[in-house]
């Protein structure tokens, strides 16, 4: 499905230094303090004019200095800022939200545009203040109810990228080796998810596969929202979903055992080029598919609605929902997206009933 957003006319007026002249706009990246995040943010400011950007991460102090890095790599012009946001609180999101329309309607930032749903956990299983799968909530749930409360305060034309991974895929992951840690999803009821109660693929998962099946079941949901979301957005707004491959070195791997954290953050980024050739080829640093993630929201070319990208510095890589991933993944068992109860039901049936009424 193809949009036109009209972010290609804007991304291509010129003044006389050369340079884009549209005016200043407001993207905000979760997670942007390290890795895949921060990646993008760089990519962002590096832009022609740079974006104003927001770092929104639970650790201000974190945020910051990598804001203070950022700003000391980028171009004069550049300018970023962090915001408080902790995906793990239903509250935080919401209060993150009304001080970003408080400053919206103040002028205090240059019209929001852009949102890269990026921030994500994996590790050994707890649950949120308000009660969820700490995987599913922080990476999935939290970003739902962000999204829902930025829709209203975006000026179109406008993208939303949602990181997925090619996780949720088992014929990707059938390349990765198995000391990865990361079985096939095991789909369930969106409400069961938010309990952490895994479909019964799981019945028989010991810790490890158990941390590793909720984040590939987390990516999955990640996937069917955006196919949903794409369908309900207005016209001016995009939303896709975005598969950075495999990222050695990364902060995903924190609970891993003390070998393979070694591996991953030691080894494995001096290897990359030749992982490619004898692995599979979506393996990137976190600069790369930052940068690919990036194109998702400035690309004058990038304007289809609905899509995954598998993202690498000089392409992207775009397949449609119409592929078979979800009938491979499932034999055929695809959760429906309600189209006629709008897409807040996509997660939230019956209210949630997840002491989130409303959500949002």
């Amino acid at each position: 499905m193809t949009q036109k957003t009209g972010m290609e006319s804007m991304l291509t007026k010129s003044d006389g230094t050369g340079l884009a002249s549209l005016p200043r706009q407001t993207v905000i990246v979760t997670g942007g303090n390290s890795g895949l995040g921060y990646g993008c943010a760089s990519a962002l400011l590096s832009a022609s004019p740079p974006w104003h950007v927001i770092i929104a991460c639970r650790d201000t102090g974190r945020a910051q200095e990598a804001v203070d890095m950022l700003r000391k790599a980028a171009r004069p012009s550049a300018d970023i800022e962090t915001m408080a946001l902790d995906l793990a609180s239903l509250a935080s999101v919401r209060s993150f939200a009304s001080m970003l329309d408080d400053r919206l309607k103040a002028a205090d930032i240059p019209p929001l545009h852009g949102l890269v749903c990026n921030a994500a956990v994996q590790g050994a299983r707890t649950f949120t203040v308000d009660g969820f799968e700490s995987t599913f909530g922080v990476s999935h749930l939290g970003h739902y109810l962000l999204v829902n409360r930025m829709v209203p305060l975006i000026e179109k034309p406008a993208r939303i990228a949602v990181v997925a991974s090619g996780v949720h895929d088992p014929a990707q992951l059938a390349k990765v080796p198995a000391s990865a840690g990361v079985p096939v999803p095991a789909w369930n009821r969106p409400t069961a998810l938010a309990k952490g109660e895994l479909g019964p693929e799981a019945a028989n998962d010991d810790a490890t596969a158990d941390r590793g099946r909720r984040y590939s079941t987390t990516k999955l949901a990640n996937v069917y929202f955006t196919y949903g979301l794409a369908q309900r957005l207005p016209n001016g707004i995009t939303v896709n979903a975005f598969d950075p491959g495999l990222m050695p070195g990364t902060g995903l791997a924190r609970e891993y055992p003390a070998v393979l954290r070694f591996a991953w953050h030691s080894i494995l980024p001096r290897m990359i080029p030749l992982l490619r050739l004898v692995l599979l080829r979506n393996i990137h640093t976190p600069e790369e598919s930052g940068k690919a993630l990036a194109r998702l929201i400035i690309d004058p070319a990038l304007v289809s609605t609905g899509s995954i990208s598998r993202g690498c510095m000089k392409s992207l890589l775009r397949w449609s929902p119409t592929t078979k991933i979800e009938q491979r993944s499932f034999g055929g068992r695809v959760p429906l997206l309600p189209r006629s109860s709008g897409f807040r039901n996509h997660i939230v049936r019956n209210k949630m009933e997840l002491q989130c009424r409303r959500f949002g």
